[in-house]
């Protein structure tokens, strides 16, 4: 089992902590990583986009000029799509971009991205990030204290949602709080700092390890 470093809230080493090998050094398969990213950010998307064709346009039901006699092009309709205010061709209409993913292969591409995050170092433990009052300055003192990058993006996952903890990270800029274990490898991927409480991780081992 690897072993990462625990720290308080004013970023001092306390102790240690066991990470689970099946979770924290697992086999790294950018391809799989990056297929977990492709579906969350399809599935995001709304699909509502929509145009017209000729057919849906309205007017056009008379001819724009007779059949012959005026030197121009024969035309049978004012909405075609050459024409000026006609329907469009091959236009986007309302779809669904959803994808799905299987729980294994998700849980597999997590345990990819948490490998890859904590090889560079980028994942820290703290032992709780309780306070008293709610502060977003105090908040900021200590993700600074645990060395979160100023305007970074910031991943914080925590085993439990306090109101304390809500309102002193809602206004802090790019940064993103996830209650473990609902962590999704784009969540991961796409931070500077992962921030995790130790009782964040134990959850995220006991869903992960099944």
């Amino acid at each position: 089992m690897a072993k990462i470093v625990v720290k308080n809230s004013a970023g001092v080493e306390s102790g240690e902590m066991e990470l689970k090998s099946e979770v924290f050094d697992a086999t790294l398969s950018i391809p799989l990583m990056h297929q977990a990213v492709v579906t969350e950010e399809a599935n995001k998307r709304r699909g509502t986009s929509e145009t017209k064709t000729r057919s849906e346009v309205s007017g056009g039901g008379a001819k724009p000029f007779r059949q012959k006699g005026t030197g121009r092009a024969r035309q049978g309709s004012s909405r075609s799509p050459h024409m000026p205010g006609g329907g469009v061709v091959f236009g986007p209409h309302m779809r669904s971009f959803n994808k799905k993913l299987p729980k294994k292969m998700r849980r597999a591409a997590i345990r990819s991205a948490l490998t890859a995050k904590l090889t560079d170092g980028d994942i820290v433990v703290v032992e709780s990030l309780a306070m008293d009052a709610i502060s977003t300055k105090g908040m900021l003192n200590i993700l600074g204290a645990l060395g979160a990058p100023a305007g970074g993006r910031i991943l914080v996952v925590v085993e439990e949602l306090t109101e304390v903890i809500t309102k002193s990270t809602r206004n802090i800029d790019n940064l993103t709080l996830r209650l473990s274990p609902a962590v999704s490898a784009r969540d991961l991927l796409v931070s500077h700092k992962i921030i995790m409480t130790k009782g964040a991780i134990e959850m995220l081992q006991g869903v992960l390890s099944l």
